[in-house]
């Protein structure tokens, strides 16, 4: 499994509206006296001023288009690359803002599912009614020459290796899958594979800017999305409009470091979850303590090492897809009772439910097939920064600073490390504070108890950008926006449609 996943939506998210606000503002995003596209180089000059040619999808009330942009920026006059773009038009009432980008996060996640699925109905209706929502599926994501690697048995296998090898044959197990990944990615995609890193996205989010006739950006990222946009504000910080960086990511961390911080905010998380499990009376980890309540977790992973259970399908339960199936519990509180119900089955015998938690990770379909979000997962992250790990001995040597970050799931992260070691293209990225100086206030959104972008590490994007504002929620998982909190629902709704951000440091 790779560690640096995107948002996940509850259908508690999905109604949660918040304090709307519904504000004025100075005028259109796309106004002022300068064209959209200008300052753009003379050789992506046809890119930028190109026109998108709407359809219908197949979505009511939703748009489609194809955008054009340069597969090597280096070489603008080369090989294109085509990417899919989905708009829903604001509804009115209320001066119309421009557009508003949005990236749920990933690397992988699907933008337009996210525009289609949730943020074109679900983001709170005064924004909807005042910004056309627009998506693009990044490069090498979904319908945006999507980078593929694997057939579905072939990652059915993948996803249920030893993640916790206890012995050389299985870490030799264990290495030979990383291997064997990488290899099914550069025979499948050799063409797309070097050209899918945060920074080319960041450009083709600029030429679609372009394209929709904003002079400026405005954008919501989750997750990844924060990276994203944070890079494209480097990139072109006179441009930025209003950009909410939710979950934030940390872009000066190396590879190492970032996958340890998320083992620990997956500590963060199960302790929190254990707590508040141990109070029910159906428990299946005791009633007792968190702490104890982790020993048994512990426990029960064990024994799945050795002794895999039945689910129902010819697919059987063993530690590896049980500790996916926790892991995806973690990011929304609203998860907790099913995962107490799935572990309880799990315990008696069926592990059905754990393994349905797993495959909703993966995105795997009920034929065996599989979106390629874990493809393009580990086709951007391993472009963006070298490898945490080149061996399986750098994983042995590392493994005790990750059990201290968890004991639950320490082992397994640290092994997770591994997954760039044998890709088949360098890293071009480096890790780096990013401050992009010249940027308008730029919001950054952190959520203290968030399990895979810890809540410190908002408080350090915060701090590189030279014009950040932190905006804190005291909660549980994975975001905030949109997840219930009427405090830091009003704040961003109030960024977004006034351009007014929240004080400094403010807490909700």
């Amino acid at each position: 499994m790779d560690l640096r996943r995107l948002l996940r939506l509850s259908a508690a998210g999905l109604a949660a509206a918040g304090l709307l606000v519904s504000g004025c503002t100075s005028g259109d995003s796309s106004s002022g006296g300068t064209s959209p596209e200008s300052g753009a180089p003379a050789a992506l000059k046809k890119y930028y001023g190109q026109k998108l040619d709407w359809r219908g999808c197949g979505v009511p009330d939703f748009q489609c288009a194809t955008m054009r942009a340069p597969l090597d920026y280096e070489k603008p006059d080369g090989a294109e690359i085509k990417l899919a773009v989905a708009r829903k038009k604001a509804t009115g009432p209320g001066k119309r803002l421009g557009s508003l980008q949005v990236n749920p996060g990933g690397p992988g996640g699907s933008a337009v599912d996210y525009l289609q699925g949730y943020a074109g109905i679900g983001y709170p209706a005064p924004v909807r009614a005042r910004y056309d929502m627009v998506a693009v599926d990044p490069r090498g994501v979904s319908r945006s020459a999507p980078v593929e690697c694997l057939t579905g048995k072939e990652m059915d296998a993948f996803t249920q290796v030893d993640q916790t090898p206890d012995d050389q044959t299985e870490r030799n197990l264990l290495a030979a899958s990383y291997k064997k990944l990488a290899q099914g990615c550069a025979k499948r995609s050799a063409e797309i594979l070097p050209h899918v890193s945060t920074i080319e996205a960041a450009r083709d989010m600029d030429i679609l800017r372009a394209a929709l006739g904003d002079k400026k950006l405005s954008y919501v990222g989750a997750s990844y999305g924060t990276f994203l946009g944070a890079t494209y504000a480097e990139l072109f910080p006179k441009r930025v409009g209003r950009l909410v960086l939710d979950g934030a990511m940390d872009p000066s961390l190396p590879a190492d470091e970032m996958n340890r911080d998320q083992t620990a905010g997956f500590e963060t998380a199960f302790s929190a979850f254990a707590a508040d499990c141990v109070k029910q009376p159906d428990c299946p980890l005791g009633t007792e303590s968190a702490a104890d309540a982790a020993q048994r977790m512990k426990f029960f992973f064990n024994t799945l090492d050795t002794e895999p259970i039945p689910t129902g399908e010819p697919r059987k339960l063993g530690e590896s897809l049980a500790t996916t199936g926790v892991i995806n519990a973690m990011y929304d509180e609203s998860g907790w009772p099913g995962l107490r119900d799935s572990l309880t089955s799990a315990m008696d015998g069926d592990g059905s439910g754990l393994l349905a938690l797993a495959d909703s990770y993966y995105e795997r379909e009920g034929d065996g097939s599989f979106s390629n979000l874990m493809y393009a997962n580990a086709a951007v992250n391993c472009l963006d920064l070298p490898a945490a790990f080149k061996k399986p001995a750098d994983v042995d040597a590392a493994v005790p600073s990750f059990q201290e970050a968890s004991p639950v799931f320490g082992t397994a992260l640290a092994w997770a490390g591994l997954n760039c070691a044998h890709w088949p293209t360098e890293a071009t990225g480096t890790p780096h504070r990013i401050a992009a100086k010249g940027a308008p206030p730029i919001l950054v959104v952190g959520t203290t108890r968030d399990p895979a972008t810890p809540y410190k590490w908002a408080q350090s994007l915060a701090e590189q950008l030279s014009s950040g504002v932190l905006l804190t929620y005291d909660g549980d998982g994975h975001t905030a926006y949109g997840r219930g909190s009427d405090c830091v629902d009003t704040a961003i709704n109030t960024y977004l449609l006034e351009g007014t951000p929240p004080a400094n440091g403010k807490k909700c």
